[in-house]
């Protein structure tokens, strides 16, 4: 896969960039996946980046606004649904908590952000005339998705009922699964870890993980962990950038998930 032009209910659809410094985050992407940066505004003062490969849509970016102060710099996950109000609504009685009810993003579609029953955020966006993500699963665009929890057990049936995910389950990691396939997976949070809060962590494909840290290290960026084999899988690199978001860069040297 690779190109696209629409996203089936319950896929992963958008990847978006919260940050404290956009210019630089807008460099240091742009160095590490070629990606093409295009400013929108959005506001006064205020501008929404789109990050292209190809001319395609690969994730966005913007600047953390004053309300959101004590956030900090993270990615975004958006997950497409037929109607954002009734996937709230479905959400709340499900446990979830609306951090931001559903509103329309201009013409572009319409979104609610949610946190689930174990505390991490995520988006659901129904889409108008904005499908989402135009390329997926190459070198350099979007490719998995992870959820860190303190409860998988509370996690597994949310997303179930929600997004009707299922699970594929080993003793140490769990895929959510869709349509037949894997889309992400699920990681519990250990006590060794430390104090951290649950939350999804996004996956960018690359050629190779090794040149791809060593770019990034360059670029200012931190590496977190790795690099590390899946065996039979691929290799990843969790990096951090500069102004403070992590990230995953995976290389595929298997059959994929």
């Amino acid at each position: 896969m690779a190109n696209v032009d629409s996203h089936a209910p319950g896929l992963f659809c958008w990847v978006e960039l919260g940050t404290t410094d956009q210019p630089a985050a807008k460099a240091f992407y742009s160095g590490l996946f070629g990606w093409e940066a295009h400013d929108q505004p959005i506001g006064p003062n205020e501008t929404y980046t789109m990050l292209k490969k190809g001319g395609r849509d690969a994730a966005a970016a913007y600047t953390l606004r004053p309300e959101q102060k004590g956030v900090p710099p993270h990615w975004q996950l958006y997950i497409a649904v037929e109607s954002a109000d009734k996937a709230a609504a479905r959400a709340t009685e499900l446990g979830a908590v609306v951090l931001a009810p559903p509103f329309d993003v201009f013409d572009a579609g319409r979104m609610a952000v949610l946190q689930d029953p174990t505390g991490a955020a995520i988006a659901v966006w129904e889409a108008r005339r904005n499908p989402g993500l135009g390329v997926v699963d190459e070198p350099g665009a979007f490719c998995w998705a992870e959820l860190m929890t303190h409860d998988p057990s509370k996690a597994a049936p949310f997303y179930g009922a929600l997004f009707g995910w299922g699970t594929k389950a080993d003793p140490r990691y769990v895929e959510w699964t869709t349509g037949g396939r894997s889309i992400g997976g699920m990681m519990e949070i250990r006590k060794e870890w430390g104090e951290m809060p649950a939350h999804w962590l996004v996956y960018f494909q690359v050629e190779n993980a090794d040149r791809a840290a060593e770019k990034a290290r360059s670029l200012g960026a931190a590496v977190m962990m790795g690099p590390q084999d899946v065996p039979d899988v691929g290799r990843f690199v969790m990096l951090r950038d500069p102004q403070g978001a992590v990230f995953y860069v995976f290389q595929l040297t298997g059959q994929g998930h």
